[in-house]
């Protein structure tokens, strides 16, 4: 019935009862006052209203005699759930960590197939084996100089034409190289050989580095998993809950919107998650050097947080980092490279010695030269002050690559920092914290105290937390990671190229 209508037929009804009710002096007073002056007849009452004859406002249609479904009492049909994502739907169809259907892996089984197939290392160790060479060449003696001997071929003599000429014979030439220049040579090759070395351990650490990093990343993306299928379940829970409580009457339609935007968020961001675990899975793989099945990574996480001291840290690594022992090796082959130039001025003697026949005297006779160079205008000035340039800028490197180590470990250590005073304190007070309010929410609700929509609303909120507290995780152990691996990522790039020597040139680089 029309709010309009109702109301005038409950005004109506007072009215007709406090005219019932009225006294009989009362009604005789209202006569008196009407007989008085004008002394007409009475007139006579306005009739009672009745039901059958209430007024009714005219911008009110009058019901229909058959209009049997009124608003307010016909069931209007809510808004649909809507259809799941491809590659998604209820946790139930898909079951939980469908993502991770391959072989486990492990973090010790990662480090080894990396060791064995990642590219780089096998490069790394190639450039030591070529760095090795250039000392052996570096080393070897000059190759003797065979040469053969004509001299005057065909000079007429009284009585002959075309005579064999005055000498026919062969000659050796050998190099003799003086002031040991090969042994300093090959010993400052053998010096470039260290740092080579150096090099490939620095891309050793760079790849067991990522790997652990990668490895740890999966992982957070795999608990990020479980939590978003968690958070998923939640939303699926709000929608049948949000569903039910319309048909009671207890929600509205915006709420049923809401409730559906809400699943389909859950569900892309568990898709998402899903996606970011592939990728971490198969950047790990990268580092490994094979194509492998995406499977689930198996370890842990949370444990006992490494104790790191910045100082201490920091002197370890002026002692140990690759990077700073790498360039105090090369300030060691600079200095080899600078006596190897001093000396270079100090001539060798080539020495010629050889035998053959003499047509004119028709005897054998022999050879015999020695040659050498005068260091009159080219005395190796040029090299000599490249050299001492490259041994000033070495010295300088040392110092600038401690204080680039100092600086990244400053930043590094402050996320180490940041992360672990998040982990503990969401260890030890936040999630606690949460996890208790989501119980006393449950049974305020099995004791009918709360309802379901805020039980939700506090679920939601605690695996939230989670989530922020496996970042917090996963940030952890990759600073004390890096920390402890000398700062060095990066497993694929090309392995550290070693400084081009001084005048590398074959056969024999000095």
């Amino acid at each position: 019935m029309p709010r309009p209508l109702l109301f005038s037929r409950v005004a109506a009804s007072a009215v007709a009862a406090s005219l019932f009710a009225a006294p009989a002096w009362a009604q005789d007073a209202g006569r008196a006052s009407l007989d008085g002056p004008t002394r007409g007849p009475v007139a006579a009452p306005p009739p009672v209203p009745t039901g059958g004859n209430l007024p009714v406002p005219a911008d009110i249609p009058e019901l229909a005699p058959d209009d049997d479904d009124p608003v307010g009492r016909r069931f209007v049909e809510p808004p649909p759930v809507p259809t799941a994502p491809p590659g998604t739907g209820t946790v139930a169809e898909r079951g939980r960590n469908a993502a991770f259907a391959g072989a486990p892996l492990t973090l010790d089984e990662a480090l080894e197939l990396a060791a064995a197939n990642n590219p780089t290392l096998v490069q790394a160790r190639a450039q030591v084996q070529g760095t090795l060479g250039l000392a052996v060449e570096a080393g070897l003696w000059p190759n003797p100089v065979f040469r053969y001997v004509g001299e005057q071929i065909g000079v007429d003599r009284e009585g002959e034409t075309d005579t064999p000429g005055e000498f026919q014979g062969a000659t050796i030439t050998q190099q003799f190289v003086t002031a040991d220049k090969r042994d300093i040579s090959r010993a400052k090759f053998l010096q470039r050989t260290r740092v080579a070395e150096w090099a490939a351990v620095a891309q050793q650490w760079r790849v067991c580095n990522d790997v652990r990093v990668h490895f740890y990343q999966a992982l957070g993306a795999k608990e990020t998993v479980a939590i978003r299928e968690d958070l998923l379940k939640a939303a699926e829970d709000a929608v049948v809950t949000a569903r039910e409580q319309w048909n009671l009457g207890q929600s509205t339609r915006s709420d049923l919107h809401l409730a559906n935007v809400a699943l389909q968020e859950a569900r892309l961001n568990l898709l998402m998650a899903e996606n970011d675990y592939l990728e971490q899975f198969q950047t790990l793989a990268s580092l490994i050097g094979l194509p492998l099945e995406t499977g689930a990574v198996v370890g842990e996480l949370d444990g006992e947080p490494a104790e790191i001291d910045f100082e201490q840290v920091y002197q370890e690594y002026l002692e140990e980092a690759p990077q700073v022992v790498m360039a105090k090796q090369k300030l060691r082959e600079d200095q080899i490279t600078l006596k190897r130039e001093l000396v270079e001025p100090i001539p060798n003697v080539f020495v010629e010695a050889g035998s053959g026949y003499n047509f004119e005297a028709l005897e054998t006779t022999a050879v015999a030269s020695v040659q050498l160079e005068v260091p009159i205008f080219d005395r190796n000035q040029g090299n000599i002050r490249r050299a001492e340039s490259d041994l000033v800028r070495q010295r300088r490197e040392i110092q600038r690559t401690e204080m680039l180590l100092r600086r990244d470990l400053a930043t590094q250590y402050r996320r180490y920092l940041t992360a672990r005073q998040h982990v503990e304190q969401f260890a030890e007070v936040i999630l606690p914290e949460a996890r208790a309010a989501y119980k006393n929410q449950l049974d305020a609700y099995a004791e009918d105290r709360q309802q379901w929509p805020e039980v939700l609303a506090v679920q939601s909120s605690y695996f939230d937390l989670r989530q922020r507290y496996v970042g917090h995780l996963v940030a952890l152990r990759t600073s004390e990671t890096l920390i402890r691996g000398y700062l060095l990522r990066d497993g694929l790039a090309v392995p550290v190229a070693l400084p081009p020597g001084h005048l590398d040139v074959t056969a024999q680089p000095r």
